[in-house]
């Protein structure tokens, strides 16, 4: 699949529900969606408002009713999934309870199919994150450094003694970099294989 198949989708504005009791999505969750997937595939400075609203199918007064311009787009797409990894990190540690070896597990978990399901995304922060005008630049930094800190407490109270916060702090990049590998890896190997391999070469990293 395309990374325009693997776009991360923001929560939904409607007052609609769906089957299953899920939430509508908004004709800006799916214009917000398209932007994501033309910036990842073509690079932001690639992809111009009339792109995006061509692909969506939205003349220009209407997609501005949405968004102001480009980095708004940027914005609503980063700020969410910021949100949504540290928030996960967190409720997983907290299910863990004590177990650090448990919490670490299921952060992997968490982060690996994170990676999977939104490729788009993570080439969007990868390489579009300075577009950004400052203010919300440092939000989606300090949201990072929380989600990152998740993880540095997790490494060291499970490798209590052998690893200070700094070195953590290595490790848990290092990992982020292995599960944040999806946007450039291929269609040969099924996502269940690609979960299990992303899965224990983190493992393997972080336990030592």
């Amino acid at each position: 699949m395309t990374l325009e198949q693997h776009v991360v989708r923001p929560p939904a504005q409607s007052r609609g529900a769906g089957p299953a009791g899920q939430r509508r999505r908004s004709r800006r969750d799916e214009i917000l969606e398209i932007a994501v997937g033309l910036f990842a595939t073509r690079g932001y400075h690639g992809v111009s408002m009339d792109d995006i609203g061509a692909a969506a199918g939205v003349t220009g007064p209407a997609l501005y009713h949405h968004f102001a311009g480009k980095e708004a787009m940027l914005a609503a797409a980063l700020i969410p999934v910021s949100e949504q990894l540290l928030a996960g990190g967190q409720a997983r540690i907290a299910e863990a309870g004590e177990d650090p070896g448990r919490a670490l597990a299921a952060l992997v978990d968490f982060h690996v199919e994170f990676a999977l399901a939104n490729p788009a995304v993570i080439a969007l922060h990868l390489h579009e994150l300075d577009r950004l005008p400052e203010e919300p630049r440092r939000q989606i930094r300090r949201l990072q450094r929380l989600y990152v800190e998740e993880w540095v407490t997790t490494l060291t109270a499970l490798r209590g003694g052998q690893l200070d916060a700094g070195e953590a702090r290595v490790l848990a990049h290092a990992a982020f970099g292995l599960m944040n590998s999806t946007p450039f890896l291929g269609g040969e190997v099924d996502r269940t294989r690609r979960a299990e391999l992303l899965r224990a070469a983190t493992l393997s990293a972080l336990q030592g």
